[in-house]
């Protein structure tokens, strides 16, 4: 039987096979958030073994890199990645951190966005409160076993737990349980689980990850014992770098339902008060100027401001002229902790790094530093390695999606010394590495892998990238120049035999007088005058300074 709806089309009625609406709301359920990235796991990481095994490992020294910074502890950490049949890996981390209080072990480890980062508007490595809690789920959804923490806080008392999660109710599931007082005065974390994946020695490799950490992070010392032996990374700096302060969100990175959800839950008692209180680089002159581009009494309860009103106040407070945010929220490594970082773990003859000055987009500070190793032991052909950080944190896929390789592959690095690739991508005896530091990375996905590409960022990538190439392009042209010099010298000193015979001839001159006398202008005049005259004494000192090689 066939009939017409209201909107003038056919429909099959009396069809058995068919659902009604009440039939299709019957099977509306909802869902944990345990549950659906359980089912996503691919959005957290997990999507192969390869790359789950590397996730493991990123969110447990993610974690315990926070914590020590946070507590003001140059950290210490020890990872081991050991396998435990032919598909899985026993992988154990422990730390010299903080440590964790006993009653809060269950709800940070078992439950999904449970956290003290999401909230914070500062630098951070983790946001989103789901690491080490996706990894505790990937390893009960794999191989079904529970994760084993023990940690001390420092007061002679240790905590011991096997935890698993509970996924329909995303709530921590204990399986033991002990805190003893066995008089040991120690504090960190130790963490350990079992999980399916597959350990490769690759450039996205875990052990690729650690040295690029031990690089980023130059102030820890890490231990990894892996499956192709122990390596130790040991620290080329002895302080941590400045602790980023937390600070409000500013006007011109809220949106509108942010904005009315503020204005509801604020304790203020004034509108005027409310974006003063509530926001940074709002003053007094300001909210009285946004109430007054809105057309609101600034004396008003915030509480009492309707839809309509809300969106005038939130036009106008886009429109008023503000300061950018406060910067102390950010945490730069600066320039002499990224060349420690580099000189340290890479053999190269030239280093140079930049720090950009503080940038803002959408509302959120952020900050770019760029850090460059050209020549010495690294390999004179193919690809120059690309080492993309985010807020102190390796980004080891989806390289093609993120915003630095895109300035990378952006800028012209035949001006600087490199060769480029079909791709653009830089060839030669070269690492490049960019930090990009934020309140608010722009990731493209939960995984956190890559930088969405904005344009201000991109541009600023590129501006870090292009001062970080004029460093290098004076040591690389300054030191071709300095090689074509030698080559004189030796074409100039091959001839000095056969010239101070014949000048002695000439003169009656002692003839090994005249030959001295030449090998002294060939040293003095072909290596150095010539070299000075075609580099400044500015650019000398530069090379010197910054140069690792003979030159």
């Amino acid at each position: 039987m066939v009939g017409t709806s209201i909107f003038g089309c056919e429909r099959m009625v009396d069809d058995p096979a068919g659902k009604n609406a009440e039939q299709m709301a019957k099977e509306h359920k909802e869902i944990s958030v345990s549950e659906f990235f359980e089912k996503n796991r691919h959005l957290l990481g997990y999507d192969n073994p390869t790359r789950a095994l590397i996730t493991v490992v990123k969110e447990f020294v993610d974690n315990s890199l926070d914590a020590c910074e946070e507590a003001r502890i140059l950290p210490r950490i020890w990872l081991e990645v050991k396998s435990t049949t032919s598909d899985r890996f026993r992988v154990m981390l422990k730390d010299n951190g903080p440590g964790m209080m006993d009653n809060r072990i269950p709800q940070t480890l078992g439950k999904l966005l449970v956290g003290s980062k999401f909230y914070k508007n500062l630098q951070s490595r983790g946001q989103q409160g789901l690491g080490t809690k996706g990894a505790v789920m990937y390893s009960q959804l794999t191989t079904g076993k529970p994760t084993s923490i023990v940690a001390s806080t420092g007061n002679g008392k240790t905590s011991f737990y096997e935890l698993m999660i509970d996924v329909k109710k995303n709530e921590p599931k204990i399986v033991s349980h002990q805190y003893i007082e066995d008089g040991r005065v120690w504090h960190g974390l130790k963490i350990e689980m079992e999980i399916e994946g597959r350990y490769v020695e690759s450039k996205s490799g875990v052990g690729e990850f650690i040295k690029q950490v031990a690089i980023a992070n130059p102030f820890a010392e890490i231990i990894f014992d892996g499956p192709s032996g122990r390596v130790e990374f040991q620290r080329g700096a002895m302080e941590l770098p400045p602790l980023p302060k937390e600070i409000k969100p500013h006007p011109y990175g809220v949106e509108l339902g942010i904005f009315r959800r503020m204005i509801q839950e604020t304790s203020s008692r004034t509108v005027k008060s409310f974006f003063t209180n509530d926001f940074s680089r709002v003053g007094g002159i300001s909210a009285d100027e946004i109430c007054k581009l809105a057309g609101v009494n600034p004396g008003v309860s915030p509480r009492s401001i309707d839809a309509d009103n809300s969106e005038k106040l939130f036009k106008a407070m886009k429109n008023a002229k503000l300061l950018r945010p406060p910067t102390d929220c950010l945490s730069p490594l600066g320039e002499e902790l990224i060349l420690s970082g580099l000189k340290k773990e890479i053999k190269a003859e030239f280093f140079s790094s930049v720090t950009r000055p503080p940038s803002v987009y959408r509302g959120s500070p952020f900050q770019v530093e760029v850090g460059i190793a050209y020549g010495g032991e690294l390999p004179q052909e193919g690809a120059v390695d690309i080492m993309r950080i985010s807020n102190r944190v390796p980004l080891m896929y989806q390289a093609g999606d993120c915003a630095i390789t895109k300035a990378v592959a952006g800028t012209d690095w035949k001006k600087y010394g490199f060769n480029q690739s079909g791709k653009n991508m830089p060839t030669g005896p070269g690492v490049v590495m960019v930090h990009f530091a934020s309140t608010w990375v722009p990731y493209t996905s939960e995984s956190k892998q890559a930088i969405a590409s904005y344009n201000i960022i991109i541009k600023e990538i590129k501006l870090a990238l292009q001062e970080a190439g004029r460093r290098m392009q004076k040591y690389v042209s300054g030191k071709r120049r300095f090689e074509m010099h030698q080559q004189r010298k030796k074409i100039f000193e091959r001839y000095i035999p056969e010239v101070a015979e014949s000048l002695g001839k000439l003169t009656k001159e002692n003839q090994e007088l005249i030959k001295a006398k030449l090998q002294k202008m060939a040293k003095e005049v072909t290596e150095v005058k010539l070299f000075e005259s075609e580099l400044e004494g500015d650019d000398i000192e530069e090379i010197v300074s910054d140069g690792e090689g003979d030159s």
